[in-house]
């Protein structure tokens, strides 16, 4: 017990001091003991470190007292005593250094810093006693910005009384003329006494080891809060080469908020939260970082060498100054249970472009670590593997998919994770619902006279509750506050409603019924809703005919718009084409918005309306329907490909930080038609609902898919595990025995092997078209023997007859839709693709009848579809 303390503290003092570490009792001779600064020209400022500003405030202005590192990947230390005595609190960073010299730097407040030269090479440490991280600049990074009456305290009797500035050299190629650097930070103090002090609280883990070998290890931390609230505004993540991603998170009564997530191998500066959070007593802080032991021969520890590995979570934050303390620790896993619902994105690597990678500073050891590794990487051209772990399938015993409601428009989840489905009962969107005007033309139908809001169970599909009877036409959007009620939207009455599950009038309409608009208090067509959880915002997606969304107050009131009509090829920031979807992403203060008809996700910043960024897929096609966010993951559907169009209709799921597709996914019972809509739950599961099937899917996540694409010798070979597809038609729900057998069938279906190989059945195929052209060219061959050379010509125009029979009338190639609807009882359905142009309908080539969903009528003049 006593020796794991001595280990824990010198890893702690580690981890205090950056993660520097002495290799070797010889690197004390390295110090540069240079009793006096030798001021270059170039250092500007440094002659006059601390300017006063006024009575109370001053600045410091830390700076390399003109240096020239002679390789890549050197790391000075340099420090400076703080001019005055009493307390003092620093207030602001500014950083002066440019990314072309400087990769990052630190700076540190202690008491008594390792050397007392005016620089040293701080492999030898930066502090003799405890080291604060005051602030961080890396490039590529956010500078840390502390928030108005927020200050370290530094001086007086418990405060710091030195600065220790760390600068990392990493390419030295603009040292070439041999130029002396003088990199630093200038911070801005006071005197005057802030209302609210800043500080850090480290969590570590101590014991971690990786399996030489194993893809994924996760080292887990969790302690308890016992004291007063503290505000997180930053945030810095720290591991050795094998780290993929740190995320962190308080832990309150069951629900995970985020504080941070980033990669290790970004620059590791101080990030700000996206979202302010508070930590009280109570509160559990839980961290985790991933870890990858491939390329790895033996065990990593956790440890302060480039061999070993770090899982350090730094939390900046600040407390009111009667109760302020100025650091606090957290090394052990007091509450490993609760990362059994530890959020989704905890366990997924952040992907990171080569230009933006970290060098960790631990010079030639870990470099040639990392040349081991690479030599043991497969060549990209010889074998390439990829293995998700993320992945989602089709809940095969849920019971829900044959409720066959009305069209389904829309899906959600209640706080009690309950499914909540909203669908149009009797009622269709089809060519004879609305005018030129987009006025609703069956207003005589009366409203759905059925409940048209079911609550599911989501483990056996019960209807545990209805409503919405003689409420809507045409329902369309279904989104749930954090309260429970029901946002809804109806593109026929053109309005939005609130809704109370227990009670049976709206509590709140936005819009005028069956008067489509485009001013303030008008809508035309609105499609979904959502509502800020933290502040109560309410947006809403406006619509079929308007191209914006709306903002209103928590009480209804108009606050602001954003957002036009495309105009012409390649479609701007901010113009959509039908917004079909919303999905907020609170912590990041962001709005996402399905831009159907564009294909694409567009997000942007609730505060602002500023955008921020697209997501667009060539595997989306040409729509997106609809779009659901959980904490680091976004999932999407897209619509029916177009005539001629390759992409499939299925389901996604994206890496929220990066946009790349992580999964795809389909359903085995039934097929997607026009998925309409989508909601994900924490835990991973997916419903998705359908408005031409009439269904609801539920999907959840599974341990592991593997997709293997394997090219060795020039040959590729395709190995997909945990992919099946399966059609099933049925008009009334199974019982039991007969849904076990459908099951079973599925199953032999999904188990790799035991389906027919495709090989086989190409073969059957290929054979009977070989055997025939063999009979011509054999029965040619005899004629020419008979008749003479003239058979060359005939043979040929022989052979074009053959094939022709299989190659359809006008037709350069194969067509199976001619040859099978030429055979009695066959149809040409399913190998001919339609054209579909309008909404949401697809026009029957066989007998002209329409099969519409959603149809909006043409505008006046000619525009791309609004569909």
């Amino acid at each position: 017990m006593a020796r794991r303390a001595r280990s824990l503290l010198a890893l702690l003092l580690l981890a205090l001091q950056g993660g520097a570490a002495l290799r070797s009792p010889l690197a004390a001779l390295k110090r540069l003991k240079e009793t006096t600064r030798s001021f270059s020209n170039e250092c500007l400022g440094t002659t006059r470190p601390v300017i006063p500003i006024d009575s109370s405030d001053f600045a410091l202005d830390i700076r390399m007292p003109g240096v020239t590192p002679k390789q890549s990947d050197t790391y000075f230390c340099m420090s400076m005593r703080l001019p005055v005595d009493e307390e003092a609190f620093v207030i602001d960073f500014k950083p002066r250094a440019s990314m072309d010299t400087v990769h990052h730097m630190l700076l540190f407040g202690c008491n008594m810093p390792s050397s007392t030269g005016s620089y040293w090479f701080c492999d030898e440490g930066t502090c003799t006693d405890k080291a604060n991280i005051l602030y961080a600049w890396a490039r590529n990074a956010p500078p840390t910005r502390l928030p108005k009456g927020v200050g370290f305290r530094v001086g007086g009797e418990t405060g710091s009384k030195y600065f220790v500035l760390q600068v990392h050299y990493g390419d030295i190629s603009a040292f070439r003329d041999n130029h002396k650097d003088c990199s630093g930070v200038s911070l801005h103090l006071t005197r005057v006494p802030q209302p609210l002090i800043a500080g850090m609280y480290l969590m570590m883990a101590v014991d971690t080891v990786i399996p030489p070998g194993e893809k994924v290890v996760n080292s887990d931390i969790s302690c308890h809060y016992k004291t007063y609230p503290m505000h997180v505004f930053a945030y810095r993540v720290h591991t050795h080469h094998l780290g993929k991603v740190v995320s962190g998170y308080r832990v309150r009564s069951g629900q995970w908020t985020l504080i941070g997530r980033q990669s290790p191998q970004l620059p590791q500066a101080f990030y700000p939260v996206e979202h302010p959070v508070e930590v009280s007593f109570g509160d559990i802080l839980a961290a985790r970082c991933v870890f990858t032991g491939e390329g790895r021969t033996e065990a990593t520890h956790i440890g302060g060498t480039s061999s070993d590995e770090m899982c350090n979570l730094y939390i900046m934050y600040y407390m009111e100054a009667k109760h302020a303390v100025s650091f606090m620790t957290c090394t052990q896993n007091v509450a490993p249970d609760i990362f059994r619902t530890a959020p989704p994105e905890a366990s997924i690597p952040i992907a990171v472009k080569p230009d933006m990678v970290m060098m960790h500073g631990h010079h030639k050891e870990a470099e040639n670590k990392d040349k081991t590794a690479l030599l043991q990487q497969p060549k990209k051209e010889e074998e390439e593997v990829l293995d998700q772990d993320f992945h989602v399938e089709e809940a095969l015993d849920w019971p829900g998919v044959y409720l066959l409601p009305g069209q389904v428009s829309g899906v959600a989840l209640d706080p009690n994770n309950n499914l909540v489905i909203f669908h149009r009962g009797d009622h269709v969107w089809d060519g004879n619902s609305f005018d030129s005007k987009f006025v609703y033309q069956q207003r005589g139908l009366g409203p759905i006279e059925e409940d048209t809001i079911l609550i599911i169970d989501p483990n056996n599909a019960a209807v545990l509750q209805s409503s919405g009877k003689n409420l809507f036409y045409l329902p369309h959007g279904l989104s749930i506050d954090k309260d429970g009620n029901y946002w809804v939207t109806d593109v026929a009455l053109h309005q939005v409603f609130k809704l109370d599950p227990n009670s049976k009038g709206p509590l709140l309409i936005l819009g005028r019924s069956m008067q489509p608009g485009s001013d303030q208090n008008h809508f035309c067509q609105p499609t979904d809703v959502a509502v800020d959880p933290g502040t109560g915002a309410i947006y809403v997606s406006d619509g079929y005919c308007n191209s914006r969304i709306v903002q209103f107050s928590p009480s209804g009131e108009f606050v602001t718009q954003w957002g036009e009509g495309t105009s012409g090829r390649g479609p701007k920031p901010g113009q959509f084409s039908v917004p079909h979807s919303l999905a907020l992403v609170p912590h990041l203060g962001q709005l996402c918005v399905a831009d159907r008809e564009n294909g694409r996700i567009q997000c942007f910043k609730t505060d602002t309306k500023e955008f921020v960024r697209e997501i667009k897929h060539a595997a989306f096609g040409r729509n997106v329907f609809a779009i659901s966010y959980i904490p680091g993951l976004l999932f999407a559907v897209n619509g029916k490909p177009y005539f001629r169009d390759q992409e499939p209709l299925q389901g996604f799921v994206m890496n929220f930080s990066s946009g790349e597709i992580i999964d795809v996914f389909k359903p085995v019972r039934k097929h997607f038609d026009m998925p309409h809509d989508i909601v994900a739950s924490e835990d991973g599961t997916v419903y998705i609902g359908d408005a031409h099937t009439n269904t609801v899917w539920k999907f959840t996540l599974t341990e592991k898919m593997e997709h293997r694409s394997v090219k060795k010798a020039g040959i590729e070979v395709q190995e997909i595990k945990a992919e099946a597809v399966a059609e099933t038609k049925m008009e009334n729900k199974p019982t039991s025995s007969e849904l076990q057998k459908m099951q079973e069938k599925q199953k032999l279906i999904k188990e790799p092997g035991s389906g027919v190989p495709v090989v086989l059945i190409t073969t059957l195929l290929v054979i009977p078209v070989v055997v025939l052209l063999a009979i011509a060219i054999f029965i040619r061959w005899k004629k020419s023997r008979a008749f003479g050379a003239d058979s060359e010509h005939k043979l040929e125009a022989s052979s074009g007859r053959v094939l022709g029979r299989f190659r359809g009338k006008g037709s350069g190639g194969l067509n199976l839709g001619n040859f099978f609807a030429s055979r009695k009882g066959y149809s040409r359905k399913g190998f001919d693709r339609l054209s579909t142009e309008g909404s949401d309908h697809e026009k029957e080539e066989d007998d002209g009848s329409e099969s519409e969903e959603e149809y909006s009528a043409p505008l006046p003049t000619p525009a791309p579809s609004a569909s």
